[in-house]
């Protein structure tokens, strides 16, 4: 797997909520469900954005901004609206304590439906374990893609027909907003070039990709240098030279770093024993496994793992919200 499909994996969009709305000015919408991530998909009219670190960041029709949780931030028309008389709405249908219902919101009306409104479809990713916190260190708080005016349309036919309440449209909505998630993500990634994490530039190179797609494939494998350059059909000197420039740091760093990337992701999310933990990510035996994790994340794997179950879940289950 590779590694956006491995960190993708872990947060999803499930049970989803849609509700028929329009936003007519003046209007605020505070977003309260503390997701990791959430995608915002201005299909007509757009507005601002208002970050917990007062960063604004305009959006319009066609505009897909994905927000990195957990702290509440609100979409407003305009920046001035917040300070004075408007229509103000929240978003907190996904948390804990929540008494939302898809049939409760379908039957909200904002506003008045004309040319000037505003209308968007909304997604609140939860997150099912640790995976995904490798992705949300690799995101800016808040980034920006345009979308084609055709994926507007589709998607706002997609979430009209997810209203409606018939058979398979709850799980029309969950996997329309997983694939938008992917779309916009892959977008992002490529239009950022060196700001795009290490991981994706090397799956974009065509030497390195190879190697990369084996070594993600089979993380359990007795990787060397000589072996990837192998599978990249270059020589040894070659592969760590181009593998360094590119990827800021030696072959065998990224290795480990991504095995005690998913070591971790194992002792916090699953009931794996050390031993067969170090198995799966390339070590022979636990007590190597072991030196090298405490080596790189200061704790012994036992110690991280009592940490990590002290501190309880790291989320909840998914929810979404389509705002029209």
């Amino acid at each position: 797997m590779d590694p956006l499909s491995s960190l993708l994996s872990g947060i999803r969009a499930e049970g989803s909520v849609v509700s028929r709305a329009v936003l007519t000015v003046p209007w605020t919408i505070r977003f309260v469900d503390e997701a990791p991530l959430i995608m915002i998909s201005v299909l007509r009219g757009g507005g601002t954005l208002l970050l917990p670190d007062e960063t604004e960041r305009a959006v319009g029709a066609g505009d897909t901004a994905i927000v990195r949780g957990p702290a509440p931030f609100h979409l407003a028309d305009h920046p001035t609206t917040i300070h004075s008389s408007h229509a103000a709405y929240e978003l907190a249908c996904f948390t804990t304590n929540a008494e939302c219902t898809a049939q409760e919101l379908g039957g909200i009306h904002w506003g008045n439906d004309t040319d000037e409104a505003t209308a968007l479809i909304v997604g609140a990713y939860r997150a099912s374990g640790h995976r995904h916190e490798r992705l949300l260190r690799a995101l800016p708080p808040v980034l920006v893609v345009k979308e084609d005016a055709e994926v507007c349309g589709w998607l706002e036919s997609a979430a009209a027909d997810a209203a409606q309440h018939s058979a398979g449209s709850q799980a029309l909505m969950d996997r329309l907003l997983d694939w938008a998630l992917v779309c916009t993500l892959r977008s992002w990634f490529d239009k950022a070039g060196a700001d795009a994490p290490s991981w994706y530039r090397g799956l974009a190179d065509p030497i390195l990709a190879p190697a990369l797609q084996s070594f993600h494939d089979r993380p359990a494998e007795a990787w060397t240098v000589a072996s990837l350059a192998a599978q990249a059909g270059v020589s040894r000197a070659l592969f760590a030279k181009r593998f360094t420039r590119l990827m800021g740091r030696p072959p065998l760093s990224y290795l480990t770093e991504c095995r005690m990337d998913e070591a971790e992701a194992l002792l916090s999310d699953t009931d794996l024993g050390i031993a067969q933990i170090a198995r799966s990510v390339g070590y022979a035996d636990a007590f190597g496994f072991s030196a090298a994790f405490k080596r790189h994340k200061g704790l012994s794997p036992s110690t991280f793992r009592s940490r990590a179950a002290a501190a309880g879940p790291s989320s909840f289950s998914s929810g979404q919200s389509a705002v029209r």
